[in-house]
């Protein structure tokens, strides 16, 4: 078959090869020019055409705002909202032309949400966060449906826990003993019987917060390769977070003999171990928590303490001394992060940029300490 030129090509053709063009392929599909693609061809051919975002009432990428004023978008409240805070705050302290004792250093580091091991981890130990020396740290906090803004001085540790499980394999018709199928249950079990502990310790005292207490899911079950063969190897992991006053040492050597116990050929390993919890100081002693909650209680903020229940980049700031408090000013609206038509009021967002305003100065002009050196 001939093949024509591109000045003699099938309308047909180019069609086809454009939409070729575009990567929908994973792990980074590029759908939003896949759609932008299908409506224009919609258009021209004066089709009707809806996009359908399952769970969304809105395209969680538009940041569509209702009637009543809010704003739905994934980061609206986790956490794009506090980094155009942030700026906000710090563009009208400059246009009022204020100077402070300390410097305010922005950073936007990247990937949070998978462990920051890319971000934050690394960014600690470079000469360029050493150069701030920076000697006190506002991170991400959670939205409050009541009243209360909640603050957040620690956080549980993050243990991503696999087990894998060794036995005998062979045909499932048969009774096979010692099956890596059984030993791993034995492991789970014994998990999920101490998951149970923590949830009864959670619920038996109504002002126990999350943080408090240790969390642990099975997240993952891995193994075999067909119906009716019984698998040498089976895996399954969790996800642990350790609550601060957890002895991380004893809970690892209590892992190892729940996996001891199922029998051999029963291990386990990490995926990933934070072994440092740090706690920053809520005492009204201490300059920097005596500034911050100084300016709430000039501004009528009731503030709620706790113990962060996942994990942030606070951890790597601790983790080098430097005190940080997670704090997103988000009162009277629920928590919705990584929610379906996650949302945050434009008053309540403007709000955050008051509060900022606020505060930056107040933790700016803390005077010199022993520690800054």
């Amino acid at each position: 078959m001939a093949s024509k030129g591109r000045e003699d090509e099938h309308p047909s053709v180019t069609l086809f090869r454009q939409y070729l063009r575009i990567r929908t392929v994973h792990p980074e599909p590029d759908y939003g020019a896949a759609v932008a693609f299908l409506e224009e061809r919609a258009h021209q051919l004066g089709l009707g055409c809806q996009k359908v975002e399952e769970h969304w009432s809105h395209d969680p990428f538009e940041a569509f705002k209702d009637a009543e004023g809010y704003i739905y978008a994934r980061g609206a409240q986790d956490m794009k909202c506090v980094s155009i805070q942030y700026l906000e705050a710090v563009r009208r302290l400059k246009a009022e032309g204020h100077h402070f004792p300390r410097t305010i250093h922005m950073t936007f580091v990247p990937d949070e949400e998978i462990g920051g091991f890319q971000g934050m981890k690394l960014f600690v130990q470079r000469p360029e966060f050493q150069a701030l020396r920076a000697g006190f740290a506002l991170d991400e906090g959670l939205a409050n449906p009541t009243d209360a803004f909640t603050v957040y001085y620690s956080e549980r540790s993050i243990w991503w826990v696999r087990i894998t499980s060794t036995g005998k394999p062979g045909h499932a018709s048969l009774f096979i003993e010692d099956t890596a199928a059984e030993k791993l249950h034995k492991v789970v079990s014994s998990i999920l019987a101490f998951r149970e502990k923590e949830r009864q310790r959670l619920q038996s005292n109504p002002h126990q917060k999350l943080g408090a207490v240790t969390t642990v899911n099975l997240t993952k079950l891995e193994g075999g390769t067909a119906f009716n063969v019984v698998p040498a190897t089976m895996s399954a992991s969790f996800d642990f977070r350790l609550a601060p006053d957890m002895d991380l040492k004893a809970f690892e050597e209590q892992l190892q003999s729940w996996c001891q116990a199922a029998g051999e050929g029963v291990t386990f390993e990490f995926v990933q171990k934070f072994m440092e919890p740090r706690v920053t100081s809520i005492d009204d002693s201490d300059p920097w928590w005596a500034a911050f909650s100084r300016v709430c209680k000039d501004m009528n903020l009731t503030l709620e303490p706790e113990i962060f229940p996942a994990a942030t980049d606070s951890r790597y700031l601790r983790k080098v001394g430097v005190p940080a408090l997670g704090f997103s000013p988000m009162n009277r609206t629920p928590r919705l992060l990584h929610d379906h038509d996650e949302r945050l009021h434009e008053d309540m967002f403007l709000h955050g940029v008051d509060i900022y305003t606020q505060l930056l100065p107040a933790l700016a002009s803390v005077p010199a300490l022993p520690s800054d050196s």
